[in-house]
């Protein structure tokens, strides 16, 4: 049973989050904050408890966009602690993923918040520490892929992909209108579009062939260029994507 800290400056949206969390049964208790200054003091009081103590939290559901000390300040300062709670944010601002993610965010939920989405985050908070993530073997369709987009799950198509950049346990999905962050690790979707034109080309990136423009070679450093995007090109990568290009119908 998780004990929940839930935090927002809007009180209608705090009571709608709390309603819902405490509507779940893994949640055993949860509690609410109206500034992240409000929540530092209580997790602290919490930490000083002690993981059985009766204060105890162990998971904030945390808005972004508060006055004076917002959520990602807050993210940063817990990670600065032994053994800060999980963090689960909670926002109406699609723009911070990337940021929230290299703060070891178990999940971003955006506003207006869907019981079915909570539940997600709320379960993924309820695995225990250190678990590998929950990555789905196969999708329903081959030629798409879900991304959240707005509380809404949107179907991209995996041949307007251009490139894939990597973000620990997830990827951002790049295509000519915008990009997607997605649960699935880098190394997941290569082996899953092999057959289907990508190519890894750095650690970091994978790129569909047929939407490289350019190869460049200067120096001995590589590059292609994928639409208006530079991207580098390991050198381990170099000869393999040089081959593939030539053999290109």
């Amino acid at each position: 049973m998780l004990r929940a800290l839930a935090v927002d400056d809007e009180p209608p949206s705090l009571e709608e989050l709390l309603y819902l969390l405490r509507a779940d049964p893994r949640i055993g208790s949860a509690e609410g904050a109206g500034d992240a200054t409000e929540a530092l003091r209580r997790i602290n009081r919490a930490l000083e408890s002690g993981p059985r103590g009766p204060e105890a939290i162990d998971v904030v559901f945390l808005d972004i966009q508060m006055p004076g000390l917002d959520g990602l300040d807050l993210a940063r300062l817990l990670t600065g602690f032994a053994r800060p709670p999980l963090i689960v944010f909670v926002t109406a601002h699609e723009d911070f993923a990337v940021q929230a993610f290299d703060l070891k965010a178990v999940d971003y939920v955006l506003k207006p918040v869907r019981k079915e989405r909570l539940a997600e985050a709320v379960r993924r908070a309820a695995e225990p520490r250190g678990a590998a993530p929950r990555i789905p073997v196969s999708e329903p369709d081959p030629d798409h892929i879900p991304v959240e987009l707005g509380g809404v799950t949107r179907f991209v198509a995996v041949d307007d992909i251009t490139h894939v950049e990597a973000r620990g346990d997830y990827a951002r999905l790049h295509t000519d209108k915008g990009s997607h962050l997605v649960r699935i690790p880098l190394s997941t979707l290569e082996e899953r579009w092999r057959s289907r034109g990508f190519v890894r080309i750095h650690r970091r990136h994978l790129v569909a062939l047929r939407h490289i423009g350019e190869l460049r070679l200067d120096a001995g450093t590589a590059s292609v260029l994928v639409g208006s995007e530079e991207l580098q090109v390991s050198r381990r990568h170099t000869r393999e994507l040089r081959d593939l290009l030539m053999r290109r119908p």
